[in-house]
């Protein structure tokens, strides 16, 4: 299994399509050669077609993009999380905006992964529910709000308020829980600014699969959560 640290760079290759199929392994070689370069964790979340090879390829860690709250059985069109670790899926993003969940299945989905050592990355968009996942004890909490998610203005800037906040009040509920910061991060500055207000790491996506240069930019990202 790929080891994870801090500070981690997780990408989410939801479906665009500059993150599918091949050019979704494609992309996660030059994470890895950027993890390699840097000493910074960079990890992948391809479309579920994509996890087996993606994970067979490189050494990074591999995630899944969702896990439903079930358990084996007749449960057509869910997520099994089984099949993701079988695919070769160190953890899985839970709760993004663009797939919620009620708490009740977050805390369903929590324990479901952990009961098969899968890492969990809850995602939240605001301090109070922040709170709320952090008493449900998930390795990960990542604060994105959803208004920012894919608009290039970092949420570091446009509301650090909402970081500070979260990792306060989350340390409290649960100091074991890691703090990573998502929605608009595009440039290297918007890294050492999270990282800076206590994260410790970042969660991102179309500022690394859509652009020009994806290699270049995560090396930009690795060195700022470097010199941090």
């Amino acid at each position: 299994m790929a080891k994870l640290w801090t500070p981690l760079i997780l990408v989410n290759l939801k479906t665009y399509q500059e993150g599918t199929g091949k050019r979704a392994l494609d992309l996660a070689k030059k994470a890895e050669k950027a993890c390699r370069e840097t000493g910074v964790c960079i990890g992948l979340a391809p479309q579920y077609t994509d996890l087996a090879p993606i994970a067979e390829s490189v050494s990074i860690p591999i995630f899944a993009q969702h896990i439903d709250p079930i358990k084996p059985g007749s449960n057509t069109g869910h997520v099994l999380a089984e099949a993701v670790k079988e695919a070769g899926a160190i953890g899985s993003i839970i709760n993004h905006s663009e797939m919620r969940l009620r708490l009740a299945d977050i805390d369903v989905s929590i324990t479901r992964a952990k009961e098969l050592d899968l890492i969990q990355v809850v995602c939240t968009n605001n301090a109070r529910v922040s709170v709320s996942v952090a008493a449900l004890e998930p390795d990960f909490v990542a604060i994105e709000p959803p208004e920012l998610i894919g608009t290039g203005i970092p949420v570091s800037k446009a509301k650090p308020e909402v970081i500070t906040q979260t990792v306060k009040l989350v340390k409290l509920v649960n100091p074991k829980t890691t703090i990573l910061c998502g929605a608009g991060i595009t440039k290297g500055d918007d890294v050492s600014a999270a990282k800076k207000l206590g994260t410790e790491g970042i969660l991102v996506a179309s500022g690394i699969v859509k652009a020009k240069n994806p290699y270049q930019v995560l090396l930009d990202f690795a060195q700022a959560a470097n010199a941090v």
